[in-house]
């Protein structure tokens, strides 16, 4: 038999694997909403939802083109993402760090966001809760996590990938691949929506994310603390 100190060694080792793949599940499960609602937002209007790299480099062309208007737009866009960012973190904290409350708001804003359709109130509100949805996971297991952006993802993985060419064996790197497999997938999902159904198809990812509210009440409350922000 395994001495006591060792027995619990091994059993923390088997509870922590299992926390990160269940992590790891929301996160791809996370990003393939990203993916679904960024894909709908583009390709209905022509903005970003999540993407706010491309909305800086086309604020930035709208300020060279003096383009008065798409300034507005996208400055609109981006003020939306920083703000449902912060209202992510400090949602996460009135309600102790469960991730449900948190998802049923984002879920809301993008029903609210499909059966509202005025171009900019649906845009404002699915960037909101696109800034909101990066408080559910933000590290598992001790690795940095984006939901809604895979350039820091694709170079973290790049970087693992050199180190393991060069020998080192840490551990940790591929896993960057999930979020970025999760959001390409639902972008495919997410624009193929949008033919059927324009930008009403924001209904459907909120219906989803509802169900993943639903199924975050099965992951321990102690696991969620360790995902969601300190």
């Amino acid at each position: 038999m395994l001495p006591d100190s060792a027995f619990y060694t091994a059993r923390g080792r088997r509870i922590a694997r299992l926390r990160g793949k269940v992590g790891l599940c929301m996160v791809a499960a996370l990003s393939f909403l990203a993916g679904m609602t960024d894909a709908v937002g583009f390709t209905a209007t022509g903005d970003f939802v999540s993407f706010m790299s491309g909305n800086t480099t086309r604020l930035a062309v709208s300020i060279g083109e003096r383009d008065y208007s798409s300034i507005l737009t996208i400055s609109t866009l981006i003020g939306a993402f920083i703000a449902g960012n912060a209202i992510g973190v400090i949602v996460t904290r009135l309600v102790g760090r469960r991730s449900w409350p948190l998802l049923l708001c984002v879920g809301a804003l993008l029903c609210l966001a499909g059966l509202i359709s005025i171009a900019l109130f649906s845009l404002v509100c699915t960037v909101i809760a696109m800034g909101m949805i990066n408080a559910v996971v933000e590290e598992v297991n001790g690795l940095p996590i984006g939901l809604t952006y895979v350039t820091g993802a694709l170079s973290r993985f790049g970087r693992g990938l050199g180190r393991w060419l060069m020998g080192e064996r840490k551990p940790g790197w591929r896993v960057q691949l999930v979020p970025w497999v999760g959001m390409l997938l639902g972008a495919i999902v997410g624009a193929l929506l949008q033919g059927y159904l324009g930008i009403t198809a924001f209904v459907i990812n909120g219906l989803l994310v509802f169900a993943l509210a639903a199924s975050s009440l099965a992951i321990p409350r102690r696991w969620q603390r360790n995902y969601m922000p300190k």
